[in-house]
């Protein structure tokens, strides 16, 4: 079976020669056929068109920068739509909209009887190159296993998450976490190097830390998602009293910290609340009440969860 790929970018180019490596013949379109060069070279066939190429793929993916180039790539006249095969399948790994995979999805399964999945990627250009890539799948299950060949060829850590749209949600949770996480830290090592420490020896030390010592994520593990905040690991009251010290201290080099001291409100809102004793990240609870959800994994599926094995190459939190 053929495999199509539209999208022939950084991230593209990249992911498009893993394909070829792993043994799969692709047909490939990109806005500069000057793109597809290398893969030519390794025998890759050309498209003229996003139509020309879904004639002849059987299942197909996209890498493209913005939700706007997917529609066009998808609805315009000479674009996937046109001229998709029906039962084909179709994966997005651009970072796109939850509406906007919604609404392709629903385009491509109407009128054609087509599949489309949201697939975005995790792991940058090194990771595309590399194959160490993480790739969300949303969309139909039969239809993810059907492919996962070409997945894993691509990434070595292809999952699927749920119906469409449910990967580009992990992905943009993914994003925006790790650069509230990056604003945050700007904060903190701006305070501590103005404050007289050196910053190499500033990271080395905060490095050998609670925080320093585990994986981004892993500070959801033990009260956010089984929903249990008592008896404290750290108690709430110690932890207010350790930021109040930060936040002064900012304030005493006359540095703003706007992130920090937003935290800062955020738990003096839950020490009000009388949760002092209990654990300092019961503080997340008040974000769970204004999104009116409430979050509380069964133990058992979190314990399969966490025996799972987990990426050696994933960077931790530093």
């Amino acid at each position: 079976m053929l495999v199509g790929f539209v999208g022939l970018g950084m991230m593209g180019s990249r992911m498009a020669a893993n394909l070829q490596k792993g043994g799969f013949d692709i047909v490939v379109n990109d806005l500069r056929r000057e793109a597809a060069a290398p893969h030519l070279a390794a025998g890759a066939v050309w498209a003229d068109s996003p139509k020309a190429l879904a004639q002849q793929a059987g299942v197909i993916f996209t890498s493209l920068p913005e939700p706007t180039d997917v529609e066009k790539v998808a609805l315009a006249p000479d674009g996937l739509l046109a001229g998709m095969k029906t039962g084909a399948a179709w994966f997005d790994l651009s970072t796109n909209a939850p509406s906007m995979v919604k609404k392709l999805s629903a385009a491509f399964a109407a009128q054609k009887g087509a599949h489309m999945l949201d697939a975005p990627v995790s792991g940058g250009p090194q990771g595309a190159a590399s194959r160490k890539l993480a790739i969300w799948v949303g969309g139909e299950r039969a239809v993810f296993e059907q492919h996962k060949a070409a997945l894993d060829a691509i990434g070595d850590q292809a999952r699927y998450i749920g119906p469409i749209g449910s990967a580009t949600v992990a992905k943009l949770v993914h994003n925006m976490s790790g650069y509230a996480i990056v604003c945050a830290l700007a904060e903190t090592f701006a305070m501590g190097v103005k404050a007289g420490v050196e910053p190499l020896a500033l990271w080395e030390a905060v490095r050998q830390g609670a925080a320093g010592r585990r994986y981004t994520f892993d500070a959801l593990i033990n009260q956010w998602l089984p929903g249990k905040y008592d008896p404290a690991d750290f108690a709430l009251k110690l932890a207010h009293k350790d930021v109040g010290l930060a936040t002064a201290l900012g304030r005493e080099l006359g540095l703003p910290m706007r992130i920090c001291e937003l935290a800062y409100a955020e738990m003096t809102e839950a020490l009000n609340r009388g949760w002092g004793s209990r654990d300092s990240r019961v503080v997340m609870l008040l974000e769970q009440e204004r999104a009116g959800i409430t979050v509380k994994v069964d133990p058992e599926r979190l314990k399969e969860a966490l025996a799972m094995p987990f990426p050696a190459t994933q960077q931790k939190a530093k």
